[in-house]
């Protein structure tokens, strides 16, 4: 790549950063095929926060508000995934954006996001588990949910304990399901919607009327309730979008990251528009907002609203089957959400900022000490016993979408320093592995970075109203917030950590196998038949060849 400097262990930059460990027994395993983390990026964390969650997003939106809300958290989540598959695309290192904070910022943000990083994926599988646990009650409601927490767990951490490979392949189908589902959910929703159902009423947009587009937030009047009522499920719909970023630090166990990686965050656009857009808009013509079965706290799988659409429309079987597949949906994200967790805390073993004995892995590459002791975090969703299940969930979703969006946030700002050093240094944009013409300038970076902080700021506005105070819900929504800048300023101070200068930055590494691979330019069509059809851009499909031999 003319014009970049490539890196080489023991250079300029690498003076900023702690010293990475060298041990053989921490070092993990490509085992991640092309099609793997492509599959993983579309559908890997794919759970219940499109299919559960979006049922309270609607009751305190409504269909207009929550579609508008998925959008604009749609287009901040793609800002944030371009940015890092530029940066990622160059620079294909475990530890994803904590390395690369590392590399462009600073120690202290490489600590602050890792910490971060591991807490919102700590937190995340507890909230899939209770969630599941209000899934399983549409058939059994007799066995403690205790049981299936338990059932759930165990069966992610033999997944994640099995290898890479493995983990792979399983996602990989689970991913083929979870799209075939919300497909079929589409469809299905669009049936109902035109008289379709049994009782052959159509309903089209009847809902948008009565009760209407938005919903007044606490019976507020006027313009202010529907913007409040809009403003409400911002932090829902980014709990759902989270997640995307996961291949990016499943870089250091991908095969030929700098192809596969890109080519994988460039089509995350994919489950944006199809999966959560599309999804929002098909219950909010199917279900209406004042529908009490909405409610989570009502401990029951009709909280998802796609289960409410077909059991009002009258279809019998199809609620069970559509269950089902929920279910595997969010054992899917369980088991990703493990695997995000557990690499970020051996990513900060590492770097030297979590004990040496996190970074220790199994001869099969797999950081077992600090799948254990993610796992062992996942007991918060016991907490669901001693309450509702549902309400558990939302305490814990709400603490992982503040720590998801401060991760969101601070990989823009590592992507501004990055675009800044690449300027300061003459190199131009396009010789990068994968560069967007959306990013000219860090404009995208920049966007999504105050709009995050927008959303951040006035997460918890509804606290403030009079009689509405909640201490559990200011906490789980300004604890992040508040704990960010303090963790970054300690550790600033006791580490003595400085900026690294942008001179000094490097923008290009030769991977281990010596792959200098540049990802080819291929027409956007092409991109997304690759995407939808064989979801494997490396010509190894049998039957369409993939990107190539289309």
């Amino acid at each position: 790549m003319d014009g970049a400097p490539v890196y080489e262990h023991g250079s300029e930059s690498d003076k900023h950063l702690p010293p990475p460990a060298a041990d053989a027994d921490i070092e993990l395993n490509r085992g991640l095929k092309g099609r793997h983390i492509t599959m993983i990026s579309i559908g890997g964390v794919l759970g219940t926060g499109l299919f559960l969650y979006t049922g309270s997003a609607l009751a305190e939106g409504g269909p207009l508000g929550i579609l508008l809300a998925y959008s604009l958290m749609g287009t901040m989540c793609y800002a944030v995934m371009i940015s890092l598959g530029e940066m990622v695309s160059a620079m294909p290192l475990p530890g994803g954006a904590i390395t690369l904070a590392a590399r462009y910022v600073d120690s202290s943000l490489s600590f602050t996001v890792g910490y971060f990083y591991w807490y919102t994926w700590t937190i995340f599988l507890p909230s899939e588990l209770a969630a599941l646990s209000v899934l399983i009650n549409l058939w059994n409601d007799t066995i403690s949910n205790a049981a299936w927490i338990s059932l759930f767990l165990i069966a992610a951490v033999t997944v994640n304990m099995l290898g890479t490979a493995w983990f792979g392949e399983l996602e990989f189908w689970l991913s083929y399901l979870k799209i075939f589902l919300v497909v079929g959910l589409l469809i299905t929703s669009i049936v109902i919607s035109a008289g379709g159902g049994p009782d052959g009423q159509p309903i089209g947009f009847k809902y948008w009327r009565d009760p209407g587009p938005f919903v007044q937030y606490a019976g507020l009047g006027g313009t202010l309730g529907r913007f409040l009522g809009f403003w409400a499920t911002l932090t829902r719909a980014a709990f759902a979008y989270i997640g995307s970023e996961i291949v990016a630090i499943a870089a250091g166990e991908t095969r030929n990251p700098r192809v596969n990686v890109p080519r994988a965050i460039k089509n995350v656009y994919i489950r944006i528009l199809l999966f959560y857009i599309g999804g929002v808009f098909a219950i909010g013509i199917t279900v209406p907002s004042n529908d009490p079965r909405l409610a989570l706290n009502a401990g029951s799988a009709l909280a998802s609203p796609f289960v409410i659409a077909i059991s009002t429309a009258g279809i019998k079987v199809l609620p069970t089957v559509v269950n089902a597949g929920l279910i595997a949906s969010g054992w899917s994200a369980a088991n990703s959400e493990l695997f995000t967790s557990s690499r970020a805390l051996h990513g900060l073993a590492l770097r030297g900022h979590a004990p040496r004995f996190f970074a220790r892995t199994a001869n099969n590459g797999v950081p077992y000490v600090a799948i254990v002791t993610c796992a062992l975090f996942a007991s918060l969703a016991f907490m669901s016993l001693g309450s509702s299940a549902g309400v558990a969930f939302g305490y814990l979703a709400s603490l992982g979408a503040a720590g998801g969006l401060l991760m969101w946030w601070s990989t823009c700002v590592t992507y501004i320093r990055f675009e800044r050093g690449l300027r300061a240094q003459g190199v131009d944009r396009a010789a990068l592995p994968y560069a967007s013409k959306l990013n000219h300038r860090a404009a995208a970076a920049w966007y999504a970075a105050v709009l995050i902080t927008i959303v951040l700021f006035f997460s918890g506005w509804s606290v403030f109203l009079k009689g509405n105070w909640s201490a559990p819900v200011f906490c789980t929504t300004y604890l992040p917030i508040i704990l960010y800048p303090v963790v970054y300023c300690a550790h600033k101070i006791y580490s003595k950590s400085k900026l690294v200068p942008y001179n000094q930055m490097v923008f290009y590494e030769q991977t281990e196998d010596g792959e200098e691979e540049q990802v080819g330019e291929k027409s956007k069509w092409r991109r997304v038949v690759a995407a939808v059809v064989c979801l494997d851009g490396s010509g190894g499909c049998e039957g369409c060849g993939g990107v190539d031999g289309l």
